[in-house]
């Protein structure tokens, strides 16, 4: 075990026995190390880095229309509340020469949103380092999410759902690019 992780459980230990819960009964002597380790694994985002993760896996083709991933699941957490969000993630890209391999795409997600973040940056995030490895004529990112700080606290709205978008390139400049993207994303629900 690292310090780092001893550290994290540590301070675990310390948020449990605020709550007036009693860390040394049983069913909560290995949780503040378990906890620690699911915060390490929900948040290995900070610890990914973009080359590595695309590993050169940009391929020469001459696909030059609309390439659409649909329906990436994703699992972030909210900055403001340390509370999960869980979706879906749409992208669609214009390849210029370059195609991105598929599996790209959901590590790209996961790299990202595997950090505490809100999801309007996760969609802007996602939507630039699809732009930066493929250099693409037009990039456009949909996430649809359900957000547990809004579902389990606050104002409790089981059925709320939070849509962002963010357009690059000619996804931005062409209504009829992105209605194209709209449309195929929407279609099949």
């Amino acid at each position: 075990m690292t310090k780092l992780l001893d550290d994290l459980a540590g301070h675990y230990r310390a948020i449990i026995n605020g709550l007036g819960e009693d860390t040394n009964r049983e069913g909560l002597q290995d949780t503040p190390m378990r906890a620690a380790k699911a915060m390490q694994f929900l948040t290995r985002g900070y610890h990914q880095d973009l080359d590595e993760l695309v590993n050169n896996a940009v391929f020469e083709s001459t696909m030059d229309e609309m390439v659409v991933v649909q329906d990436i699941e994703l699992y972030s957490m909210c900055e403001h509340h340390v509370l999960p969000f869980i979706g879906k993630c749409h992208i669609a890209y214009l390849p210029q020469g370059r195609v991105l391999g598929l599996s790209k795409f959901a590590r790209i997600v996961d790299m990202y949103a595997r950090r505490l973040q809100i999801q309007e940056n996760l969609t802007r995030q996602i939507a630039e380092a699809v732009e930066s490895v493929t250099d693409a004529k037009g990039v456009a990112v949909v996430i649809e999410a359900q957000h547990m700080c809004m579902m389990m606290r606050g104002v409790e709205k089981q059925n709320s759902k939070m849509k962002t978008s963010m357009m690059l390139g000619q996804f931005r400049k062409s209504q009829a690019t992105r209605a194209e993207f709209l449309n195929l994303i929407s279609s099949n629900r």
